[in-house]
């Protein structure tokens, strides 16, 4: 079966273009001003009118926890895959926190064989732990994980403390050429907290985070990875410090990126007034100068790649005291919609920069297909409609949890269908 795109306003690296595509055996065949299908072809060729719509490269998100194993309740494989999808997501690489924590090539198998026996239509890829259980202390299997299939290494929710264990994580990493992904937090200087150090947690009385635990561990990590001389990635970056002690480090030659999430370019800790636990996350929402100080890092690259640190929770998890609550919010179907709004239409950056950000620059860190629009590409493919007008209703999303900061919020830009190997699989009833 074929699939002709016609009408839309293509979407690539440095331009958009009024063009139709051919997608033919999971690929993009041709790009071209008019694409007509000869008689004889049209009962095997599906045809998309596009017109008025714009198609991207499908989106690539390289931070999404989707709780398999171990955490089923709240979100699985097949649950975070519908997710994806309908977030415009083709690939999703999923953090290795869960029960048993994704530290083997037993389990990387686990995750890789999965789509094979089950309903799941977007690309998965596992990242696997830096550390034995996710405990700081020993390494766990990189190499045989790499084999098994994983993407990148990460201690996602827990930090690596222990400096030594740094070094040696990224001399291996580098040695079987996967990507790190730290998450930086200095727990004795978060001491406990759950906000954003500052007016609003005072005023609260809610314990606060201050911004030098996260700058004070992006520093040490960037000064490891400048020493070593390797490649190393920064998780959810929030600080304005953060932002520029990444951006001073890529000026000496560093081999540093870094990502950001759409809740700290769009929400301020002003959320947390109304004790919404939906707010609270880690890092947490921080003040208007840090968002500023972020959207500024996006504008200028310092800021490599928007990912939706998709954290599903049950009800009960977040229907407690603020200072209980689990941390995070679900992400991956309102990631689109909040960036197009508070990035896009604000004029800060343009649709061609958004899709390097949630596309082609993920794709290329991770080393997986898709990402781009071009002739022999996989046709990993997202239209959405820019003048879409839309209000988040967290009941309806396709997550099994439904903890979404976003909740309520009026968004423009929708995703209308959703392209993975040139199937269509999804479509915005």
């Amino acid at each position: 079966m074929k699939l002709v795109i016609k009408n839309g306003q293509v979407v690539q690296s440095d331009k958009t273009i009024k063009a139709d595509i051919l997608i033919e055996d999971e690929v993009i065949k041709k790009i071209a001003p008019s694409i007509e299908v000869d008689a004889k072809d049209k009962k095997d060729t599906k045809i998309i009118d596009a017109k008025g719509l714009h198609v991207m490269a499908g989106f690539v998100d390289m931070h999404t926890h989707l709780r398999e194993p171990g955490f089923e309740y709240k979100e699985d494989l097949e649950s975070g895959s519908r997710a994806a999808i309908a977030g415009g997501y083709t690939s999703v690489a999923c953090m290795p926190n869960t029960m048993p924590v994704i530290d083997n090539a037993y389990l990387v198998d686990y995750i890789m064989n999965a789509p094979f026996s089950r309903d799941i239509d977007v690309k998965i890829y596992p990242i696997g732990a830096v550390t034995k259980g996710q405990k700081g202390v020993e390494l766990a299997e990189i190499g045989l994980m790499k084999k098994s299939g994983i993407v990148a290494i990460s201690d996602d929710g827990m930090p690596i403390e222990n400096a030594q264990i740094m070094r040696q994580a990224l001399e291996y990493a580098d040695s079987h050429d996967v990507l790190l992904i730290s998450h930086c937090e200095d727990m004795a200087l978060a001491n406990e907290g759950c906000v954003n150090e500052g007016h609003n947690a005072t005023i609260t009385g809610l314990k606060g985070i201050p911004t030098i635990s996260e700058e004070a561990m992006v520093s040490r990590d960037i000064l490891i990875a400048e020493y070593l001389d390797v490649k190393i990635h920064i998780a959810h970056i929030s600080t304005e410090g953060s932002v520029r002690l990444v951006r001073e480090a890529k000026k000496r030659g560093v081999k540093v990126t870094c990502e950001t999430c759409p809740q700290y370019f769009s929400a301020t800790d002003d959320e947390i007034l109304s004790f919404n636990t939906f707010a609270k996350m880690n890092p947490p929402l921080r003040t208007k100068k840090h968002v500023e100080a972020i959207i500024e890092g996006i504008k200028d690259g310092t800021i490599d790649v928007i990912a939706t640190d998709h954290a599903p929770h049950a009800r009960d998890e977040k229907n407690v005291e603020f200072a209980l609550a689990s941390n995070g919010t679900v992400g991956l179907e309102t990631a689109f919609s909040v960036a197009f709004t508070h990035l896009v239409k604000p004029s800060h950056i343009t649709l061609e920069k958004l899709s390097e950000l949630m596309s082609s620059t993920p794709a290329k860190l991770l080393k997986v297909d898709g990402g781009l629009i071009k002739e022999g590409e996989v046709a990993d493919l997202t239209i959405v409609d820019l003048s879409k007008h839309h209000k988040v209703d967290a009941q309806k999303l396709h997550s099994k949890s439904k903890n979404s900061l976003f909740d309520g919020w009026k968004l423009t830009g929708q995703i209308v269908h959703t392209i993975i190997d040139g199937e269509v699989k999804f479509s915005k009833k």
